[in-house]
């Protein structure tokens, strides 16, 4: 799954929660966590725009979330990227324990980082 997402052969209809998950483990295996934000960042951006989805303010690639999932599958210490399918922190509803949904929900957060407003991380 991580070779065909960097590679440009992922479908649209696999880009699932799981596999934000799986890409974000894989790329914490050689990266360190600043590493992998940019890395994903980048490989994100590109993928969306191999299958058609614009990045924009509204749609796309979010850097908040993005950072999120990817200090959570690090603070996960998982020995595979399946074991973190039933973390709690890993949870696609897990961002919204830490911020609510409209500051996690803007443009302001899907362009930058935006600090948490309900808890830290």
């Amino acid at each position: 799954m991580y070779d065909d997402f960097i590679n440009g052969r992922l479908g649209k209809d696999e880009w699932t929660h799981e596999a934000h998950l799986i890409t974000c483990w894989m790329a914490l295996q050689t990266r360190s966590i600043d590493e992998a934000i940019a890395h994903l960042r980048d490989s994100i951006k590109a993928h969306n725009c191999g299958v058609g989805t614009a990045n924009t303010e509204y749609s796309g690639y979010h850097e908040t979330l993005t950072v999120y999932y990817v200090n959570a599958v690090a603070a996960a210490d998982a020995p595979s990227p399946e074991a973190l399918f039933d973390n709690p922190t890993c949870d696609r509803q897990a961002p919204l324990a830490h911020w609510d949904k409209e500051t996690l929900f803007t443009p302001a957060a899907r362009l930058a980082y935006q600090e948490p407003t309900l808890a830290p991380l």
